[in-house]
């Protein structure tokens, strides 16, 4: 645009009008003001439309989710959450207001004094801009303050309040009794202060650095700081100044207080946790990059005092930069030059601490050892004293068992077997170990899907199949003591109460009882089928119109609110998956991966999970996979199958996150004792727990440090690469886990047979077997580890070189080409490692399914021993 083009005739002006925005100036629109309420009418319709399509269902969810909490009697998780995130993300947020608002309003206050307007837009825009356009510009950042700082501190509150748990589990912190090698600082320090002491220094930064941005955009936009030569005016330097110095000051907080105890956790080799350099160098490098931030802050308020802060400001930051690249070259060379070259002397202390803190974390410090011999003759005597170890042997392995069970148990398609879990029950008398899978109703095969089938008829799967581990009929299928619709029992262990509603694969909600009846099973002939209602006490009733429209946009689906076949006596049932209902009860722990169901003593059925507490901050503990270096079993969840009823019990009330946990939720984890005694005789340890305890007790058993350093008697689960270097990874199925077996077996030195969980070691990158660990299930011995070591001096066959023998053998080479070659595949089932006291028997058993057929059966049984193999049916 041109000088001479009229004002009124500009494009930008016109544009303006166009818009709805009335200029300031002679030139106004007088229509302004009908067309500024025509557009809040439309600004308020979309604000509207925005609140039916997201706060709606929002609130929806909330409501329901209240609803549901209240079900299960666990509103005091529900309000706790809601009442810490107000009471921690308003302050915050209110705080962040001040803050922001505050600097923004100086910066405007010291981008208006009149040697600062004299260039104000004119240096951003055009010359000949209409005066309008500069008031309309000038106002727009005015107005913009206020919302732009209040959606900043709404998003700052919404941060904070998410972090509730650590403000909540440092005003309830329970002390751990045991201290720090370093600084002697007790280990709850670092799992419940040190956190907050992180998120408060981060949130200080983070409102520092939101503030600098705002108070720079808006003098460079008002010309509070000139593009030509950064001349700076001195209320503009003042307040830099002070965020500056406070940024600095924050920065030194957050360095003193968490980078330096952060050093506890550091992973190094060979140890994890400060090393000798780390002590020696690190930790008096990061005091004085400290100390420099601090007097830096100090120097730039007295420079901006000065008016010199940009010629100060730049030698404080390049001497900064100075001292923190000095502050991480030194101790590399320090490393290097002083420490590597005599590393074991220097690290021994180091060492020593970190093989403690990782027992003491892992919970492997107490493990009882033991030595046995080597027995070399099997003899009567020996099979009759360990008879209970020989009747249990597990000779049917999950997967195929649970092939078969889908073909012969499934009855309907619509019908699934996901999981097969061990268990042992009294049996006639004797303990015996038995294999039980939930026969559970997956609606995505239904053959007719749509809401009346899949919400109001088909609600629920039907009892479980349940078998010895060892025993076989004469076609090669697994024996069964319970099978079959309605679940018939051959033993005295009864079924009353077969409907699973809640389990692993009830994943949508169901409405139940309704004027629609629920199938049961199929029954009689052709399609003949048993029906039943719902009379437990599980779900959210939905009795008036209001639950009804709630429950209809919770789960979007209108049918809630319309169908005829709801009534007075429907309740909803919903998060029926087990392990999201366990982890929606009790979002502060972590599960097992495993859940497993008990049929109780009344013949109820009953889901039991493993829930763990964890920490990534235990001092100089040995981390896994995703940081975790601290974990305990601290509780048993125990879900009703019928009604989805949720008893959270205390399993390890000496777990100092737990007690925390137990005071920040009173009343809400029962004793174990009060668990009913038939649901606690199948308590069992956990497999996950289990897991990562064998792996890192491969190399932590060695409790001296020079044998640590060289790892000279590191072990190693057979099958698996051994975890040397780095962070041991979270297992799950796979290499190494094959050798992971529960049995029922009497262990040396014990008079009777126990449930245990066992997991066998080789040296590291040796086939002869070394040790064996268990961890024993049953009565007071619950949770025990122990270990039984071979003799170093005496060869004992492991399982890698019992599996070559067994192919090397003449008679099963010779039956399994047979097989392979008549239109069947042999499966080969996991070897198993049955200790004998001093004596190891291996048994592996083999399976034919025919090509392209789903049922295994179990044809041969192979065992072995000193290398002597055999088979037989």
């Amino acid at each position: 645009m041109s000088e001479r083009t009229p004002p009124g005739d500009d494009p930008i002006i016109r544009s303006i009008r166009n818009a709805g925005i009335r200029p300031f100036g002679p030139d106004a629109d007088p229509g302004g003001p009908r067309q500024r309420r025509r557009s809040l009418i439309t600004v308020g319709l979309v604000a509207l439309l925005v609140a039916l399509v997201v706060l709606v269902p929002a609130i929806a969810r909330r409501l329901a989710d209240w609803l549901w909490y209240r079900e299960i009697g666990f509103e005091r998780v529900f309000f706790t959450r809601i009442i810490a995130q107000w009471v921690l993300g308003l302050p915050a947020g209110v705080v962040a207001l001040a803050f922001l608002y505050g600097n923004a309003r100086v910066a405007l206050a010291a981008a208006s004094q009149p040697e600062v307007r004299s260039r104000t837009v004119e240096a951003f825009m055009r010359p000949g801009v209409p005066p309008e356009l500069r008031a309309l510009v000038e106002r727009g950042l005015t107005l913009l303050v206020l919302p732009a700082t209040a959606l900043l501190s709404l998003l700052f509150a919404l941060t904070m309040a998410a972090q509730w748990r650590t403000v909540l589990q440092f005003l309830y912190r329970t002390p751990f009794g045991t201290t720090d090698p370093v600084f002697g600082r007790d280990v709850g320090y670092y799992v419940f202060t040190l956190p907050l002491f992180e998120l408060a220094t981060g949130a200080a930064l983070g409102l520092i650095v939101i503030a600098l941005v705002v108070i720079l955009f808006i003098h460079l936009m008002r010309g509070g700081i000139s593009r030509e030569g950064l001349r700076i005016p001195p209320r503009a330097q003042g307040q830099l100044a002070v965020l500056a110095m406070l940024f600095l000051l924050v920065t030194a907080v957050r360095i003193h207080f968490v980078r330096i105890p952060g050093i506890l956790f550091g992973e190094h080799l060979p140890l994890s946790g400060a090393r000798f350099v780390d002590l020696h160098a690190r930790i008096p490098a990061l005091h004085i990059l400290s100390v420099a931030a601090l007097v830096g802050g100090l120097v730039l308020v007295w420079a901006a005092m000065r008016h010199r802060l940009v010629s100060i400001a730049a030698r404080v930051v390049v001497t900064y930069v100075v001292i923190a690249i000095l502050a991480a070259v030194i101790p590399g060379v320090y490393q290097r030059l002083v420490v590597q070259p005599n590393e074991l002397a220097r690290e021994t202390p180091q060492i020593v601490d970190h093989i403690r803190a990782t027992r003491q974390a892992w919970g492997i410090d107490s493990v009882q050892l033991a030595e046995i011999g080597v027995e070399t003759q099997l003899t009567p005597a020996l099979i009759a004293r360990n008879r209970a170890t020989i009747d249990n042997v597990r000779l049917w392995d999950r997967e195929p068992l649970l092939q078969t069970f889908g073909q012969i148990q499934s009855i309907r398609t619509y019908y699934d077997f996901v999981s097969v879990d061990d268990d042992r029950y009294r049996i006639g008398g004797q303990l015996r170990q038995v294999l039980l899978a939930p026969r559970e109703l997956d609606t995505g095969s239904l053959p007719t899907r749509g809401f009346i089938n899949e919400h109001l008829t088909y609600t629920h799967g039907m009892g479980v199949a349940l078998g010895p581990s060892n025993a076989v009929t004469p076609e090669g299928l697994p024996v069964l003591f319970i099978k079959d619709l309605p679940p018939a029992s051959s033993v005295d262990l009864r079924v009353t109460r077969p409907q699973i509603y809640y389990g692993e694969l009830s994943n949508d909600f169901v409405l139940v009882p309704s004027r629609q009846r629920e199938f049961d099973y199929p029954a009689g002939e052709g399609d003949a089928a048993a029906y039943s209602q719902y009379d437990g006490r599980g779900g959210v009733p939905t009795a008036s119109f209001l639950r009804r429209l709630l429950f209809a946009i919770r789960f979007g689906s209108a049918n809630i609110l319309l169908s005829s076949d709801i009534d007075a006596r429907t309740r909803i049932l919903y998060y029926r998956d087990v392990r999201e209902r366990a982890q929606r009860a009790l979002p502060f722990m972590l599960f097992d991966r495993d859940p497993y169901l008990v049929i109780a003593a009344d013949g109820r059925l009953h889901w039991l999970l493993d829930a763990y507490t964890v920490s990534e901050r235990y001092p100089y503990s040995r981390a896994i996979s995703g940081g975790v270096n601290y974990m305990r079993n601290s509780v048993k969840v125990v879900i009703d199958a019928y009604d989805g009823s949720v008893r959270a019990y205390l399993a390890d009330p000496r777990d100092p996150i737990i007690r925390t946990i137990a005071r920040m939720y009173p009343g809400l984890l029962q004793p174990l004792d009060s668990m009913p005694a038939d649901l606690r005789a199948h308590v069992r340890y956990p497999e996950d727990l289990f897991r990562v305890q064998t792996t890192l007790y491969a190399t932590y058993h060695m409790v001296n440090p020079e044998t640590f350093y060289h790892r000279e008697d590191e072990w190693q689960i057979p099958g698996a690469a051994p975890q040397t270097r780095g962070p041991v990874g979270s297992e799950r199925r796979g290499a190494g886990e094959a050798f992971m077996r529960h049995m029922v077996m009497r262990l040396p030195g014990e008079q009777d047979p126990e449930f245990i969980l066992m997991r066998p070691f080789t040296p590291r990158q040796k086939d002869n077997l070394a040790a064996w660990m268990v961890a024993r299930n049953d009565g007071a011995n619950y949770g025990k580890l122990a270990v039984y070591r071979f003799p170093r001096q005496r060869l004992v066959f492991g399982p890698n070189q019992i599996v070559n023998r067994i192919n090397q053998d003449t008679e099963v080479s010779r039956q399994v080409t047979l097989w392979d070659q008549r239109g069947s595949e042999v499966l080969r089932g996991e070897l198993l490692v049955l200790p004998i006291e001093g004596s190891l028997i291996y048994v592996q058993p083999l399976y034919l399914r025919a090509q392209g057929g789903r049922i295994p059966e179990l044809k041969r049984v192979i065992a072995a021993r000193e290398g002597r193999v055999s088979m037989g049916e």
